[in-house]
């Protein structure tokens, strides 16, 4: 793989990301069909410490995992008149069941709302059948007209974990929201991915719903990549399936929904990214398959005490509940398993040779930093479960850190294009909230709108960059994937 350092990835990070997916083992993008790639062994354990911890936050605050069969019938998507048209160029239809014509046409699910709805109008009858809170992991079929690129835009996203909520009140839905919101946050906080969140704009936002919240991240060529949504249904679907509930006074009411969804390959997208450098991945220990590895470094006629003392603390580190790995390959040199291992970006590297075993010591080094110590074997457990701890601490910060120096806050038509153009990242400008703007916005700059700050609470002084009136809000602006 070529040498690209991280202050030249705004140049090389889509050569530098198809050379890690593929020579870290992680996908293969030759499958004959476009916009799908195959999971590779490496690469399918990853998948599944992200769906681990996502797997985790959902149970933890009371949502369900389960099931909806894969192919949804035109009838139900004709139900949601504003839904399905966003969707109708992207479908993929089955029309036939062997040499049979269908009567009904099936589409393979974009999305679940219209699968759910049917099935909610039958599971609902009172106020005491709510909150219903459900979550599944499966795979969903859009297809991309645009050029495909591995795990950032493709036909098929496999893995994408989507929930779902039924609420008696429009409060409790909204409440429901805040929820989602924490558990992403979560969640991207323990990949150690910097985020921005941000209210989707009226005319960008999912289709049915009331508003979306996105979460946002800055890739290194300056791009954005939305990489989880969270969507306020309101009582747009109840209503287009009539699902109703008893309430306690023994009227009918719609319920109110919510959703919110992440593809579990933006995630890894965005850790590779994030932490990233020139000699290829450096994964946080939360979702690196192997934590730490093991090189023996062979010496004359020491070889089996080194290979010993390797096995012991392997041992010793799978009991502390370590993902651990020892490389006795002989057919390559440790420099060679150092570049192999790095490629990889396991977390942490332990070197076992003569001089560590005279001194009864272990040589540590970090991926994220490369840098090297040496640790008495009776102190190794310890050391490297605070040292896992320390490296996703310290990737969360530095990520931030980068993140937030390509945010800008600008006040000129001139000054966004300019950073626009050269794909500086995100901008920050004063608006009125007027769509208008926006989309004068959006054509001005050659960009997108990503929306407006959840999480400001700043008062806007300025005027509108576009029309001089006094400003509402920020608007957030990008060259998006």
């Amino acid at each position: 793989m070529p040498t690209i350092k991280r202050e030249q990835w705004s140049r090389h990070f889509a050569k530098w990301f198809r050379h890690v997916l593929t020579d870290a083992c992680i996908m293969d993008s030759r499958y004959p069909v476009k916009g799908m790639t195959v999971w590779l062994p490496y690469g399918f354990k990853i998948r599944g410490k992200i769906l681990q911890i996502l797997r985790y936050l959902h149970d933890s605050t009371a949502h369900q995992e389960m099931l909806f069969p894969l192919l949804i019938p035109e009838t139900s998507l004709d139900k949601e008149a504003e839904h399905i048209k966003s969707f109708e160029g992207e479908l993929f239809w089955v029309t036939r069941g062997g040499l049979t014509p269908l009567d009904v046409k099936l589409a393979l699910r974009p999305t679940s709302e219209a699968a759910i709805g049917p099935m909610l109008k039958l599971w609902i009858r009172s106020h005491a059948d709510l909150p219903i809170k459900l979550y599944q992991i499966v795979n969903t079929f859009r297809y991309e007209t645009r050029a495909t690129r591995p795990l950032i835009r493709v036909r098929e996203l496999d893995s994408f974990k989507e929930a779902h909520t039924v609420h008696a009140t429009e409060r409790e839905a909204e409440a429901q929201v805040k929820q989602g919101i924490e558990i992403y946050k979560k969640f991207f906080d323990s990949l150690a991915v910097p985020y921005k969140i941000s209210r989707r704009p009226d005319w960008d936002k999912f289709p049915g719903a009331v508003y979306t919240v996105s979460f946002e991240q800055i890739l290194p060529d300056g791009r954005t990549l939305q990489i989880g949504t969270v969507h306020n249904l309101g009582q747009n679907f109840s209503k287009a399936f009539d699902v109703t509930y008893e309430t306690e006074t023994g009227e009918r009411e719609h319920v109110w929904q919510t959703c919110y969804g992440i593809f579990a390959g933006r995630p890894l997208v965005g850790a590779l990214a994030a932490h990233g450098d020139d000699n290829g991945a450096v994964l946080p220990p939360t979702i690196a398959p192997i934590q730490v590895v093991i090189i023996p470094i062979p010496y004359k006629k020491m070889d089996k005490e080194i290979n010993k003392a390797c096995q012991e603390v392997a041992s010793r580190l799978k009991k502390a509940d370590v993902s651990v790995e020892v490389d006795f390959r002989k057919d390559m040199t440790p420099g060679s398993k150092f570049y192999y291992w790095e490629l990889r970006g396991v977390p942490i590297r332990i070197e076992i040779g003569p001089r560590d075993i005279k001194q009864k010591e272990a040589t540590v080094v970090r991926r994220d930093t490369l840098e090297r110590q040496a640790v008495k074997t009776n102190r190794l457990v310890v050391t490297i479960k605070k040292l896992m701890k320390t490296i996703t601490e310290e990737m969360r910060q530095k990520a931030w850190e980068r993140m937030n120096k390509r945010v800008y806050c600008v006040n000129s038509l001139d000054e966004a294009k300019r950073l626009l153009r050269r794909r500086a990242g995100m901008v920050e400008a004063p608006w009125c909230g007027n769509a208008e703007c926006g989309h004068k916005l959006e054509q001005e700059v050659n960009a997108r709108v990503l929306g407006t700050p959840v999480d400001s609470k700043e008062k806007v002084k300025e005027r509108c960059m576009v029309c001089g009136k006094k400003a509402e809000n920020i608007i957030r602006l990008a060259v998006a994937y």
